[in-house]
């Protein structure tokens, strides 16, 4: 059986690695612990193909340690325990893939050898580890942000594999794979297989031929969970339904789900029915304490709610105004006004000076404008 392509092309080391130089390039974090052979725990988390097991590759060879490769889709209890009774004179570092997938009781098991020393820690999520991982394995272990590679990272990754790759299909690979190298060297693998050439019609037919099915890694993930949201936005049950089982069927985090429901009770129902975000909220719940398969029902409940009630995203839209705002203008003074007083000096300062806390013209109903000078006459809400 022939090596992967991307087995093939994977980095030996840092300085054949693309991307990441916020922590890979000169004096910073993981090149340090590497360069410096420091042993510690730590979570990659980023998006697919952005680098998570190259980099733990990488670091167990620094170190000269035994690694230890689990995917907690198909890992359990039983696999540590055999990892733990390995003799072994080296440090054992275990690279668990998805860790957010790990429940509660088996992280609960891996925490004391990752305590003890037994075992040093190397989690990959594309999830929010604050979410996902529970706090005390999180708190010993160092977390690493990374980044969809940008174009120009994805095309020195691509002519790595393909070295005289014209620049239309280098192009369309680019943007087809968005910042996953993984994808990008899949789709490039599948090409030469099916039809020899890297071509743009050939690349586009290799596609279809791939990611005909739902891969929770791939393409078709974000193409389906893209389809339930704008379903849910556009008011459509049936079709928001349907995109539901689609991801159920296909065994997609169920967690994941749900978290974009509550995401898109706030984002897109907003002010219009505030009850969606408890509704969401709840659903969340049931699904975290039930699980599957009963938990399937609860997130139907949820999806025919969120999806039949009205929308109105100005409070989404005005977070995002504030927040260019913020950035175009940095920290503008706060008026005088409606400062905070603790003191005698901030007193005589003027600060608070004239506030009214209910204002004559009733409760919250104040026409001066709060707001810093150079923005007094600023609106976000119509």
């Amino acid at each position: 059986m022939s090596e992967p392509l991307a087995a093939k092309i994977r980095p030996k080391n840092l300085d054949e690695f693309v991307g990441q130089e916020h922590l890979t390039g000169s004096g910073k974090p993981l090149r340090v612990a590497i360069e410096k052979k420091h042993l510690f725990s730590f979570v990659l988390w980023g998006p697919p193909g952005s680098g998570k097991t190259t980099l733990a590759r990488i670091y167990a060879k620094s170190l000269n340690a035994e690694l230890y490769e689990l995917s907690a889709v198909s890992a359990g209890k039983d696999d540590i325990r055999k990892i733990v009774a390995q003799n072994t004179l080296t440090p054992k570092l275990l690279f668990l893939d998805e860790i957010h997938r790990f429940n509660k009781a088996q992280q609960d098991f891996l925490l004391p050898y990752v305590e003890s020393g037994e075992l040093t820690l190397i989690g990959a999520t594309t999830e929010n580890p604050s979410f996902e991982v529970i706090s005390p394995l999180l708190s010993r272990c160092r977390v690493f942000v990374l980044n969809a590679h940008s174009e120009k990272e994805m095309g020195k990754i691509i002519r790595r594999a393909v070295p005289k790759i014209k620049k239309d299909a280098l192009e369309w690979l680019v943007r087809m794979a968005d910042g996953d190298a993984r994808q990008a060297l899949s789709v490039i693998e599948a090409t030469e297989e099916l039809y020899g050439a890297i071509t743009v019609e050939n690349l586009k037919n290799a596609v279809q031929s791939k990611f005909l099915r739902y891969d929770k890694k791939g393409e078709e993930h974000y193409n389906v969970i893209s389809a339930f949201i704008k379903s849910m936005r556009a008011g459509q049950r049936d079709a928001a339904m349907y995109y539901l089982a689609r991801m159920l069927d296909a065994g997609e985090d169920p967690k994941f789900i749900a978290r974009r429901m509550v995401i898109f009770a706030s984002e897109d129902i907003g002010l219009a029915q505030p009850t969606a975000l408890v509704v969401a909220n709840e659903v969340f719940q049931a699904v975290d304490t039930i699980g599957l398969p009963e938990a399937a029902i609860n997130l139907a409940h949820g999806v025919a709610y969120l999806a039949g009630s009205k929308k109105d995203r100005s409070a989404y839209n005005a977070l995002q105004m504030a927040m260019s705002d913020v950035k175009n203008f940095g920290s503008l003074p706060v008026p005088l006004k409606i400062r905070n007083a603790p003191t005698k000096l901030m007193k005589d300062l003027e600060y608070g000076k004239g506030y009214e806390k209910y204002p004559s013209i009733g409760l919250g109903q104040a026409t001066e404008s709060y707001m810093p000078e150079k923005l007094k006459n600023k609106k976000y809400f119509s």
